[in-house]
């Protein structure tokens, strides 16, 4: 039996509602759950070095790469090393939707251009405030990203053993 009263979605919503969900952060997420995102994502243009954030900023926003790459990177002394170079549907500053976070690297346009949805911080926090059936879904996806690194540190680090402290990495808070 069909619902009539259900809310139903164009077209355009619903390849938008498909895009989000390619990335891991907005994948367990109906697309009722994901309308609520929809009307804030803002769309910004970046061109090749141009800087998305720096490290230690205050995380205000998450980041949803439409086209092009970023790369992600940690500046050590006057030196800046890679991490990862993401593409489109993947997300960056993630750790946005934790309260008074800030970013742990820098993010930069590789591309010659990149198109980058962002989502306010506060728009997010105001979301789960008001379902927190999203909010549970998208910290089960942010616990299954940071079990992936932690997956893919330990590795790295099992392959240059002795480079340098992984027991710096689990300090206490």
């Amino acid at each position: 039996m069909i619902n009539i009263f259900k809310k139903t979605y164009t077209a355009e919503e619903r390849s938008l509602f498909d895009f989000m969900r390619r990335g891991i952060l907005f994948s367990k997420l109906s697309d009722e759950e994901l309308s609520k995102f929809a009307p804030h994502l803002h769309l910004r243009h970046y061109t090749k070095g141009e800087v998305i954030f720096f490290r230690e900023d205050p995380s205000q926003a998450l980041y949803l790469i439409n086209s092009g790459i970023v790369t992600l990177n940690i500046d050590i002394e006057d030196k800046f090393e890679d991490l990862v170079h993401l593409k489109a549907t993947e997300t960056f500053g993630d750790n946005a939707i934790l309260e008074g976070t800030n970013r742990p690297y820098n993010a930069v346009c590789f591309s010659d251009h990149a198109d980058v949805y962002v989502i306010p911080s506060t728009v997010i926090h105001d979301i789960f405030a008001e379902n927190i059936k999203i909010q549970a879904k998208m910290m089960m996806s942010m616990a299954e990203i940071y079990d992936r690194f932690t997956g893919h540190l330990f590795r790295a680090y099992k392959e240059s053993f002795g480079f340098f402290d992984l027991g710096r990495a689990f300090m206490p808070f």
